[in-house]
């Protein structure tokens, strides 16, 4: 009898990107064989939205989410909280984003990211779907605007690929948000990252490639994809003093418990 390797979920990656053109059902192949069970794919541009959700509706374990990443926030149109509630309605749109800011190449559009961002808090807030942040440079602007809105009318959100302050971690979690382990937490030299999250409590993790971007040890350096979730889990497993096994099985509930829509397919499937 084979071994199966422990279900996992990749929560965010980039399945329409071109890196991937001619290999997808390959990709979704290994991602299974690895031990990945689902798969949301992030649609960043909402005029991509009609190709990624083709992708989502092609494969069984791939769902999806859109928004306009903070990084192209003023060189798309601003999107309305009506686009973002409309998509939702399809049963395989399980969250809003990415949204959020990044100021380390894109400072210059701080003001219109804010607005953008605010925009898809909004339609998080009227869904019920996690928000998917990418912060990047902003932290003390970012924990602001979050938590003003959470204090205006609740919502649910992930720190996506979190690799920023402890102090941004910290607002996020009292907030009752999650935070998302991308391969960056498996590189050599990000002990004080993995010191955050080994901080945080295991009922807030999830795992991601944000592939094709940041692929784990022993792939560093060249392209990610769903498959290697497995490495930055056996990584997230160390850094919380459990066996592969169980860090899989908390972070699939994580999963579930936040993307409740994915979870709804399942069962339902």
């Amino acid at each position: 009898m084979t071994h199966r390797p422990p279900q996992i979920v990749d929560s965010h990656c980039h399945l329409d990107f071109s890196d991937f053109d001619g290999e997808r059902d390959d990709i979704i192949a290994r991602a299974a064989e690895a031990g990945v069970t689902r798969m949301v794919t992030i649609c960043t541009r909402l005029r991509n939205e009609l190709s990624v959700r083709a992708i989502a509706e092609a494969y069984d374990p791939v769902f999806y989410a859109a928004g306009t990443h903070p990084m192209s926030a003023a060189e798309e149109p601003l999107a309305s909280v009506e686009d973002l509630v409309s998509l939702a309605q399809h049963p395989k749109f399980v969250g809003i984003g990415e949204s959020g800011l990044d100021y380390h190449y894109t400072a210059d559009s701080a003001e219109i990211q804010q607005r953008s961002l605010n925009i898809h808090i909004e339609a998080a807030q009227e869904t019920g779907l996690p928000l998917i942040i990418h912060a990047r440079a902003a932290d003390d602007d970012m924990a602001r605007i979050l938590s003003e809105a959470y204090h205006q009318r609740p919502y649910t959100c992930v720190m996506h690929c979190f690799s920023s302050s402890a102090e941004l971690a910290r607002a996020a979690l009292d907030l009752g948000f999650y935070l998302s382990m991308s391969g960056i937490a498996a590189f050599p030299k990000s002990q004080e990252l993995r010191d955050i999250f080994a901080a945080a409590p295991l009922e807030r993790i999830l795992v991601e490639t944000d592939s094709p971007y940041l692929a784990p040890p022993p792939h560093r350096g060249k392209r990610n994809e769903p498959a290697y979730t497995a490495h930055t889990a056996r990584v997230g497993a160390e850094v919380f003093g459990l066996t592969v096994e169980d860090f899989a099985a908390a972070t699939t509930a994580n999963f579930d418990r936040l993307f409740w829509k994915a979870a709804q397919w399942k069962a339902a499937a």
